[in-house]
This record gives C-alpha cells, structure tokens and sequence, in this order.
C-alpha cells in the first residue's frame, strides 16, 4: 500500500481528544495496510498517531532532525528512524518518502508542513494527494479565509482545489485511498 504522512501536534499540554483522534488515525492507516511517515516525535499527537499505527501492526517511518533527538523527544520504538541534520531537510525527505499526506490539527509546525507540501504541489513539484481533517471545524477560519485569498486571485482556485478536506480521518483515508489508485 502507500506511505502516507500525518502532519500533527506534538504539543504535551494537548486535550485527551486531540491525542484520540491521532491515535485513530494511526491505527485506521495501519488497518488499511498503509505505511505511516512521522515527524519522528514520541510526544503529543505525533506520538500517539505512532503508537496507535503500532497497536494495530502497522510500519512506522520516523523522520527528526538531531536537535530534536538530543532533546529525548524521538520515537526510539520507530521502524525506521531517519535523522536529519535540520528541519528543512526534515521536510523534503518527509516529503520524499511519502506518497500521500493528512493533516491533523496543530499549531505552527504543523502548518508549516502543510504549506510546505501544498506548495510544492501547486509548482508541480509533485502530485501526491493532500486531505486536511477539519475535526471539529477546527480549520474552519484557515479555510475560509484561504478561500478569501482565491477570491482576491492571490491563490489560483485550481491551487485550492489540490487540497482535499474531510471532517472525519475514515472520510480524509477514503480521499486518499480514491486519488492513490
């Protein structure tokens, strides 16, 4: 099956939900046969997404840069655990190594990954489908006013349009399931 990547929180002070939904999606990537891509963190919504990938016997590809793994935040369990020298080169072999891409919610990091991907898509850098969970309308005020910037032309529609959103992770992996065939 494919290698897809979560892009996830790793915040510690994250709400009980927050982690059940990561921990969801890793275990429903797992039982659909698919590899999971990581940021390679053992905390947060980044570490439950891996661990619930393992509770249901899935392969799990970590990718950290040193910084983090000197702080004790790598996921030492990983399958593959890839080490990179930064947070940019982080990105692109996250990118390398991964066929598909789900973003779940978190803070700057997280967008930071989104954008990264969504970008080099819309430069035909690749054309490996993109769902973003909107849990709870929990993107909601991003979407809307990123529809406001294809509106004002600053964002072609057809830029828009490569980002897919579901509101639940079974209806964000049926997305992806649709464009990897």
């Amino acid at each position: 099956m494919a290698a897809i990547c979560v892009f996830c929180a790793s915040s510690r002070t994250l709400g009980q939900r927050w982690l059940d939904l990561a921990a969801e999606t890793g275990a429903e990537l797992a039982r659909r046969g698919h590899t999971l891509v990581s940021g390679g963190g053992c905390v947060g919504m980044m570490g439950a997404v891996t661990d619930g990938a393992r509770s249901a016997g899935g392969y799990t590809v970590g990718v950290i840069p040193q910084t983090l793994v000197d702080l004790e935040v790598a996921d030492l369990a990983a399958d593959e655990l890839l080490v990179t020298d930064g947070m940019a080169s982080r990105k692109t072999l996250m990118i390398e190594k991964s066929d598909a891409f789900i973003t779940l919610p978190g803070g700057l990091g997280t967008l930071d990954e989104l954008f990264e991907v969504w970008t080099t898509a819309t430069l035909a850098l690749h054309a490996k489908p993109m769902v973003l969970v909107d849990a709870d309308g929990f993107y909601r005020p991003l979407l809307d006013w990123l529809r406001t910037l294809a509106d004002r032309r600053f964002l072609k529609p057809a830029g828009l349009d490569l980002l897919l959103v579901a509101d639940t992770v079974p209806a964000a992996l049926d997305l992806l399931d649709t464009h990897l065939t």
